[in-house]
């Protein structure tokens, strides 16, 4: 009987082996017709396959009813019956059409279609051209309800970002940035040439998912990699090369024009040419990407060497990136790492030279030697620079030559992530990732300079700080499809640390100024009998802590009706017992329209999505009791009273949106409301209600924004040879202060000189946030020069200080507001045959400036001879008296043409060196057309507080998110730039 068997089996396989043969052939790239490696070759229904080799070969055994499986990740899949055949060769198609139609969410991807929440996705092709230094600025204008901000253009300054107006009062007011799945990742360590899509989520319930982090919206970055080179290996190489020159600048009277009133001293100077350039910048760009189907890589090297029209402003940059992706374990494993490193040496300059460069006296030389007043020794004190020795008034080439403001920033980011599927519906990601940012800023001000430094002998400023952030993320996705419905569900876990470190020195009196430069140690101030002239500041965190459970499920039924759901728990180490945990939830729907109704559309879907999400305290440990030293160093005293109940602020927004697609026209229309509440904000109390005089940290205050947003596109031509298509996105909010502190206050100080008590904003509950507030000017002026203002209540008097603009029956009334009424932006893309032209146009509409400038030196005041005066179309010749009211607040309505690139595309198609060579041309804020005499009519989205006399901004660090609407003396100045692009790719 066992031989019976054995035999039997010895025949089955003969049959087995007999009935299958070997089957060869080549898999080919649809658009280059070139054999692709490392496709996936399997035998359906087994774990029988094989894999392309470099030339796109493949070998197998396989019998004639067997059906071949050809994959490969961004080409369609194919199945192919083998019959009869022993050699089948195959193409396989992009599959670009439904790449595109994939957007990067939290903690996955979805399809587009599935989408219910406020989601954006902006591609390569989409960004913004030309020399951008920011990541942020690649989205500028680009996306309705989202804020970019970089007034004046400083290349060492981030742009602000805001998602749908002030999202938080007290805490961070930035959006959280995931790059490539790793949260907290810092913008300031991708270079532009290495992002391939950004995502922005705008919503709650897109947001939720990510809890407190996500309360200001969410950017998620993708950075480009190896998965696009189709074969091999592949060579980039992008080259920038740009001169910027100054585009608007103040108007302000000529050595001629000053000596008609001005104390004249003899030269001609015109300070603006003293302390700016034409500012010539390069940028180069190098990438190594390949991809053998199991496995891809991209490396790029990035260098930046950008100067600004400031002199000695600007930063060089080289910038570093890897990742490496592979497929182990028959595919079902995939295992990624990201490596990035950041070096940047910045030379900040002085903003300062250009607010004295537009007050100072246009007679005066840049040395005394040249002067007509005094003698040359007179000036050895300030390095023989001349200097006019008046209050708030400093020689701008002086500030520049004879002080020192530098800095070195370090940021290296690195993880690494694996993705193991389990079976076809079941799979699990880890990922581990930690970043550090290290950063030095040193000043130093000469023992000769006038600015900060000579009544100091020398001053010295050291500043330095560590951040560390470490991450680790896990969580499992079910997917399946069962008839009618599809079904995704999402599990995880987060666990985030973060901590810093820094410290703060600052020390005068050297013997010689190398020693200020170098040796801190050195200064004299210590052997000073008032020590305390040294300044000694240091911080820190402890280990801060989130931890967080999450969940999302996603229903998709008869392809038509989209349910989107999740919920986070989270909880921080920052809160006290019994707070530190709180919960997080989205609920989203869509329905398509079009499945129901026959219409004339591709696509209607109709959609909403209700989320709350939450934010953490500035700091830690605001729930405690905190003293500090007195200045003995030996008693405290109470610094901040503790407060157990300390929670969690909380947003919640409901948003309604609707999506369209026709043949050539697509677009979408949201609207939303948005309330936050339980502001984390220091209040003042008192003994008898917290048993010490003194701030303690509360829950307090409520806003609500309401908005909506438009995004159009539509292709006007499309032919062979000519392609042209616009698109057009629209947004406009209002964010009402509900509850607060108080009822109603004045803030944001105007300054000196001699307007220290005039407040410019205010703030009221129940009213719109951004009130520019103060006395109406009604156009004349009395005999003594001085403006006459409204008497608005008709008392027969005007009350002149802030004191009145919180009484009901004074003089005082909203001026303007800071925050516009509408933004927009406008993409025109044309190409034809080999050429292609993109412009885009963005303007904001509504929202005025206080022109901080004309109001302390406009007016020609007889006892400020010395100070240069503003020359607008707006001056007043017999304005003698520097007074704030509704004359200095200017509407700032503006359209600029910001940014149009012209590109021509060589044909490689004979090459055998280059696969596409691309030059282009390209001019940023080519032209701006306002009514705003102030530099730049960009809105001023918070306030940094005043300056005067060299001192430093109060609020430069937190600025005031309550207070927009003021252009201060201390912004640089915007730019034009002029770019030569070459963009080259290597066979």
């Amino acid at each position: 009987m066992k031989r019976i068997l054995l035999t039997t089996l010895l025949l089955s396989s003969c049959i087995i082996i007999y009935a299958q043969k070997t089957i060869s052939g080549t898999i080919l790239d649809g658009d280059s017709g070139e054999g692709l490696p490392g496709v996936t070759v399997q035998i359906k229904g087994t774990t029988s396959g094989t894999s392309t080799d470099l030339n796109g070969s493949f070998s197998i055994l396989a019998s004639a009813e067997d059906v071949l499986v050809v994959s490969y990740v961004g080409y369609i899949t194919q199945e192919i019956i083998v019959g009869n055949r022993t050699t089948i060769d195959v193409t396989l198609a992009s599959d670009s059409e439904l790449l595109e139609e994939v957007v990067v969410v939290g903690y996955g991807t979805q399809d587009k279609k599935e989408i219910t929440s406020a989601t954006v996705s902006i591609d390569e092709e989409s960004f913004n051209r030309g020399p951008i230094n920011d990541p942020r600025q690649l989205l500028q204008g680009k996306v309705a309800g989202l804020t970019v901000v970089n007034r004046g253009g400083d290349p060492n300054s981030n742009a602000t970002i805001r998602v749908r107006g002030i999202s938080t009062i007290g805490a961070n007011t930035q959006p959280l940035v995931v790059i490539d799945g790793v949260i907290g990742s810092s913008l300031d360590n991708v270079d532009p040439n290495d992002i391939e899509n950004i995502s922005v989520l705008k919503d709650g319930s897109a947001a939720a998912i990510y809890g407190s982090r996500g309360s200001n919206g969410v950017i998620l970055v993708t950075t480009k990699s190896g998965k696009g080179v189709k074969s091999g290996s592949r060579v980039d190489y992008n080259g920038q090369f740009s001169v910027s020159t100054i585009q608007r600048q103040i108007e302000v009277l000529s050595a001629a024009d000053f000596r008609e009133f001005g104390n004249d001293l003899g030269s001609s100077t015109d300070w603006y040419d003293e302390v700016t350039r034409d500012a010539f910048t390069q940028i180069h760009n190098v990438s190594l990407s390949g991809n053998s189907g199991k496995s891809n890589y991209r490396f790029s090297v990035n260098f930046r060497d950008v100067n600004g029209i400031l002199e000695n402003s600007g930063f060089d940059q080289i910038n570093t990136r890897a990742n490496y992706s592979t497929r182990a374990i028959q595919d079902k494993l995939k295992l990624s790492v990201n490596l990035a490193l950041t070096n940047r040496e910045s030379n900040f300059s002085f903003n300062e030279a250009l607010r004295y460069a537009t007050v100072y006296n246009p007679t005066a030389p840049v040395f005394g030697i040249n002067a007509n007043v005094g003698n040359a020794a007179d000036y050895v004190q300030f390095g023989d620079y001349f200097e006019a020795a008046l209050f708030d008034n400093f020689n701008p080439r002086s500030i520049i030559d004879q002080n020192t403001n530098i800095g070195e920033k370090k940021t290296l980011n690195y993880d690494v992530s694996a993705i193991y599927s389990f079976t076809d519906n079941i799979s699990a990601t880890a990922t581990f990732a930690q970043q550090n940012i290290s950063e030095y800023n040193g000043e130093y001000y000469g023992n000769t300079a006038f600015f900060r430094g000579v009544n100091r002998n020398g001053l010295a400023r050291r500043f330095a700080k560590d951040d560390n952030f470490t991450l680790f993320e896990g969580f499992a996705t079910y997917a399946n499809t069962f008839s009618d419905l599809n079904l995704s569900i999402t599990a995880g876990y987060s666990w985030q640390e973060s901590s810093f470190s820094e410290f703060l020195i600052e020390a005068g009196d050297f013997a010689a100024d190398e020693e200020g430069l170098n040796f801190i140690e050195n200064s004299r101030d210590q052997l000073s009998a008032t020590p305390q002239r040294v300044t000694i500041e240091s911080a820190g965190s402890p280990d801060e802590r989130i931890i967080a459970f999450f969940g999302r499920a996603n229903f998709v039924f008869q392809d038509r009706i989209y349910l989107n759901a999740s919920v986070r728990r989270e909880g921080s180490s920052r809160f006290g017992p019994g707070n530190e945990y709180g919960t997080f939830p989205s609920l989203g729907i869509g329905v398509d329209i079009d499945k129901f109704v026959d219409l004339p559309l591709n696509t209607l879907k109709l959609r909403g999505g209700y989320g709350i999400t939450g934010s953490l305290p500035s700091e830690a440990n605001l729930f405690l009791t905190a003293r500090e030293f007195n200045d003995d160093l030996t008693t405290t005293s109470i610094l901040r009273v503790g407060n157990p109940d300390l929670k969690w602020e909380e947003k919640a927004e409901i948003n309604v949106g609707i999506d369209f697609v026709s043949d050539r026209l697509n677009g979408s229309i949201d609207a939303y409301t948005r309330d936050v509440k339980d502001f984390i904000l220091p209040v003042t109390v008192d003994a008898a209600t917290a048993g010490f005089d003194g701030t303690q940290f509360q829950n307090v205050g409520e806003v609500q924004t309401q908005g909506i947003e438009v995004n159009l596109n539509y292709d006007l031509v499309k032919n062979t040879d000519l392609d042209y298509s616009t698109g057009i996105v629209f947004s406009s909010y209002k964010t009402t202060l509900e509850e607060f502190i108080i009822d109603e206050e004045t803030r944001a100080n105007l300054g000196a000189p001699g307007q220290n008590d005039t407040e410019l904003i205010r703030v009221a509950v129940g009213e719109e946030i951004g009130q520019i507030w103060g006395p109406v000017f009604t156009g004349q002026v009395d005999d003594r020069g001085q403006p006459i203002f409204a008497d608005l209540n008709g008392d027969g008097q005007i009350l002149s200080n802030q004191d009145a603009a919180l009484n009901p029956n004074g003089d005082f009334q909203q001026l303007g507001k800071g925050i516009p009424d509408f933004e927009l932006g406008w993409t025109h893309q044309v190409s034809y045959k080999n050429w292609d032209l993109n412009a885009f146009f963005r303007g904001a509409f509504g929202h005025s400036l206080v022109n901080t400038f004309r109001a302390f030196y406009e007016p020609r005041i007889p006892g400020q001879a010395g100070y240069n005066s503003l020359d607008t179309e707006l001056s007043i010749a017999d304005l003698t008296t520097a007074r704030y009211g509704s004359y200095y607040v200017e509407k700032a309505d503006f359209v600029k043409l910001d940014n149009v690139t012209l590109a021509y595309n060589f044909d490689m198609s004979s090459s055998d060196v280059f696969s596409n060579v691309r030059m282009s041309f390209n001019v940023l804020n080519a032209f701006t057309i306002t009514d705003y005499t102030g530099v730049d009519p960009e809105p001023s989205l918070t306030d940094v507080g005043t300056t005067d006399n060299g001192g430093r901004a109060e609020f430069l660090v937190n600025p005031d998110v309550l207070s927009p609407g003021i252009d201060r003396r201390n912004n640089y100045f915007t730019a034009r730039t002029f770019t030569l692009g070459l963009n080259v790719t290597f066979k």
